[in-house]
């Protein structure tokens, strides 16, 4: 696997393989992975020639007083998983390679939907992620980009970015993966204590409860989240930052559940703030 810490070498590589007539496949991380990401770099794999991974913590999608300084880092063990499933060349670039130190320019979504859900409370959080995803698009030029529906919010901006941008290139979701007892795998979650790791699971619980009400028929979008929230809040170390029902494509909150939904919440267990999410057209299959 290629370790590739500047720009210049990217585009050197993509070019030459974009020369063999190659594809080339772009999982954006911020490192410290885990088997949700690994899913992510086995399904590029199955759809791309090759595979570049980015390592990269972001730090215009952090605000004031989030964890940009804390945020765990392991690059050796992301290495060695991500050269275990067959990627092909890593990026990990310094700050300093990825933003100038005057840098003003910025890619924003001027709708709604960044404001929604985590952007309530995270205003910046999305201006940040779509700027760094373009500049890695503009880097890799890669042909399938594969981001994981854990962060349903941000793979629907992606989406939007792209259409709007006219990148031309295919965006794939890949299904969240979970823990045996069903907490969705995140590199937060080892912030959490034994006891913080237990109370946590209310979240999946939350969400498995959500999908058996709309198999059950339910379509009362504000009946669905009460249920919800009302299943979080037995749990005394979960505080909720939101649980809401929404368009999946749009990110407007719905009532009714009429079309493909996104249920989505965010919790914070003690200081640790998590999230999970269910699509309801997904509760079907």
């Amino acid at each position: 696997m290629i370790i590739a810490e500047t720009i210049a070498q990217v585009r050197a590589q993509v070019k030459e393989w974009k020369k063999q007539g190659l594809t080339v496949g772009l999982v954006p991380t911020m490192g410290y992975l885990h088997e949700g990401h690994a899913s992510l770099v086995d399904k590029a794999v199955s759809m791309c020639d090759r595979v570049v991974a980015s390592d990269f913590v972001n730090p215009t999608q952090f605000g004031p007083n989030e964890d940009l300084e804390s945020y765990p880092r392991d690059f050796d063990r992301d290495c060695a998983l991500l050269e275990g499933h067959g990627c092909s060349m890593v990026f990990h670039p310094s700050v300093e390679e990825m933003y100038a130190p005057d840098a003003a320019t910025f890619v924003e979504i001027l709708s709604d939907m960044p404001g929604q859900l985590c952007g309530k409370t995270r205003p910046i959080h999305f201006r940040g992620v779509c700027t760094v995803v373009s500049k890695l698009f503009n880097i890799v030029t890669p042909d399938k980009a594969f981001f994981g529906q854990k962060d349903a919010q941000q793979l629907a901006i992606i989406r939007r970015m792209v259409r709007d941008m006219s990148y031309g290139i295919e965006i794939v979701g890949c299904p969240i993966v979970r823990e045996a007892d069903g907490l969705a795998k995140s590199s937060r979650n080892t912030y959490l204590s034994a006891e913080e790791r237990k109370a946590a699971l209310v979240l999946s619980k939350a969400v498995f409860l959500g999908e058996k009400l709309v198999r059950e028929g339910e379509t009362d979008a504000d009946k669905l989240v009460s249920e919800m929230k009302a299943c979080i809040e037995a749990e005394k170390l979960a505080k909720i930052d939101y649980v809401s029902a929404v368009d999946a494509v749009t990110m407007e909150s719905v009532h009714r559940i009429d079309r493909p939904v996104l249920v989505a919440m965010a919790v914070y267990i003690g200081k640790t703030r998590l999230i999970d999410n269910f699509l309801t057209e997904d509760c079907a299959k």
